[in-house]
């Protein structure tokens, strides 16, 4: 009887926590993340007397504060958000680091939410990244970057209510992120396409 009891009480309250967590409905959510950033290096750069010079920036990981506005249970807008980012910036044909620079990527993303399986809620999103290059050190001064990046962004992922505000999130966007490279004396040599995919995992508060 006792194990009965302890059964029944048991499947209650597993009920009423799933109950909870998908009554999720404030307008706003907001996220905290550590996210990774992969950058899937390309692009042409090539200099005269040397050919491809092979640019690339480095990987790291970073912090990142999202803020979602939920016009409907399904569609939501979400502004990512984060600080200048330093990357080292490497040729493969100069034979290694040639210098800095900091780049600051929001992004604002329009998302589908599926809201019919419980406490799991993915989403897809897809918008729009800005991104503004500064503190640029190249080859000792002796190149340098667009300032201003306009590119696409894809987005999926899916939060898991713990309550009724509480949710962890596993998120993957990508990124499309290129800045032209110019060189003193040559001008415009060609760009460097970052187009990173950032990995993210965090928690989130819904109100």
């Amino acid at each position: 009887m006792k194990k009965t009891l302890l059964a029944i009480a048991a499947l209650t309250a597993l009920t009423s926590g799933a109950a909870m967590a998908q009554q999720q409905d404030g307008k706003w959510m907001v996220r905290v993340r550590a996210v990774h950033i992969e950058s899937d290096n390309g692009g042409s750069t090539n200099l005269p007397g040397v050919g491809s010079l092979g640019l690339s920036a480095s990987n790291k990981t970073i912090p990142e504060l999202d803020i979602s506005y939920f016009f409907t249970p399904n569609f939501a807008a979400e502004l990512i958000l984060t600080y200048p980012q330093k990357h080292d910036v490497r040729s493969s044909a100069l034979g290694g680091k040639i210098g800095t620079v900091k780049q600051l990527p929001p992004t604002l993303l329009a998302q589908y939410h599926f809201t019919n399986l419980g406490a799991f809620k993915p989403y897809v999103g897809a918008g729009i990244n800005y991104t503004r290059f500064s503190n640029v050190n190249l080859l000792d001064g002796g190149a340098d970057v667009k300032r201003n990046s306009w590119g696409g962004a894809l987005q999926v992922g899916f939060d898991y209510a713990l309550d009724k505000n509480w949710s962890i999130n596993f998120d993957v966007k990508k990124v499309y992120m290129k800045t032209d490279v110019s060189v003193n004396g040559v001008g415009k040599v060609g760009d460097l396409k970052i187009d990173p995919v950032l990995i993210g995992v965090g928690v989130g508060y819904r109100f």
